[in-house]
């Protein structure tokens, strides 16, 4: 048996990709373009295991999808590839479009090709599992209930339009085409090997290079976050017992403002790693908002939990001394992923705010 996923050497593919490993025998088939945000190095304890079977490509090349399904026949798709950051997808939104909507359309006709070759049994067991974020339902008010499956799309960024989008296509090719599929919409993730753009890795890093640490506008924005290790359970979960043609939203149940996030770090900072020039809250620098920045996710995760018994083992201070603990462990892959295109683009964002 086989599992192909896709994005399986970015942050959350690869947390994947290793925690599938370590609780099974069934080979993973891994496709990743390697762009900025895929590293190899997240898969180095993999190397030698013959369970992992890793390609370098694009999920927008048809012909290289069509062949490995035909080689490997794989009983189901994770797919994770997706450009994922609303920054990035600010100052370049072709990108986002090219890989979430033209590269999950590829996709998608691919596997349906696919599993219109499969036996009866096997068509009845195969699944594309698309994976998705909360950011598809847009902005919430203070007070408002959380995101529950049933929440109308409202995307605000080039990032979220894209994935919404690609949620559109997956739905319609099941209900169009039969093609058994399962949507998850995940909160913030935060956790091992994540790239130094987002919120968490970002401060931490800076933090521990004494650079100042950027908090947009007033730091109160209110965001959901979910450990990567409960998210890939969540996903397996989904993968083995979730309804065909269902949405599972996967959250964190931890509501924070960012810059409660970002004193929590500090504080975990100066527990574990104390800086001689004084505490490191005295790095956190207020900058300009980003356009459009939505105010406030919250996922509301009790669909999967009532139909498939899930619920996120870390709590926030657990998770959170996890990830910085890795980070400090991990010094030597913080400083290779920070490589002269990172630090460009750290400049490109931050400096004129």
């Amino acid at each position: 048996m086989t599992l192909l996923v896709t994005g399986g050497a970015g942050f959350i593919g690869s947390n994947f990709v290793l925690d599938w490993l370590a609780q099974s025998d069934e080979r993973v088939l891994n496709l990743d373009a390697l762009t900025y945000a895929g590293n190899l190095r997240n898969l180095a304890s993999l190397a030698a295991d013959a369970r992992h079977v890793f390609v370098q490509g694009d999920i927008g090349n048809r012909a290289l999808v069509d062949r490995l399904l035909a080689e490997h026949r794989p009983r189901a798709i994770v797919h994770f590839a997706a450009e994922s950051h609303v920054d990035r997808s600010i100052l370049g939104p072709g990108a986002f479009i090219q890989t979430n909507v033209q590269g999950t359309f590829t996709l998608l006709e691919a596997a349906r090709a696919y599993w219109s070759t499969l036996a009866e049994a096997e068509r009845a067991a195969f699944r594309f599992l698309h994976v998705s974020t909360d950011e598809v339902y847009g902005n919430l008010a203070a007070g408002a209930p959380a995101f529950t499956e049933q929440h109308a799309y409202e995307p605000n960024s080039p990032y979220s339009a894209s994935k919404a989008a690609s949620d559109h296509l997956v739905r319609a090719w099941h209900h169009t085409y039969g093609l058994p599929v399962l949507t998850t919409n995940c909160s913030n993730n935060y956790g091992p090997y994540q790239f130094p753009e987002k919120l968490i890795p970002l401060v931490i890093t800076h933090a521990l290079a004494g650079k100042p640490m950027p908090v947009y506008g007033d730091g109160m924005q209110v965001r959901d976050w979910l450990y990567v290790g409960d998210h890939c359970s969540a996903l397996r979960a989904v993968l083995a017992a979730g309804r065909v043609g269902q949405t599972y939203n996967i959250g964190g149940w931890n509501e924070q403002p960012n810059i409660e996030i970002v004193q929590t770090i500090c504080a975990l900072l100066d527990e574990l790693r104390p800086s001689a020039a004084g505490p490191y809250a005295r790095l956190v620098t207020y900058v300009k908002d980003r356009p459009g920045h939505d105010r406030r996710y919250a996922i509301d995760a009790r669909k999967i939990e009532r139909e498939l018994g899930w619920r996120p083992a870390e709590t926030f201070a657990s998770g959170i001394r996890k990830t910085v603990q890795w980070v400090l462990d991990h010094a030597g892959w913080v400083a290779e992923v920070q490589s002269g295109s990172y630090r460009d683009w750290v400049a490109v964002n931050y400096d004129q705010r």
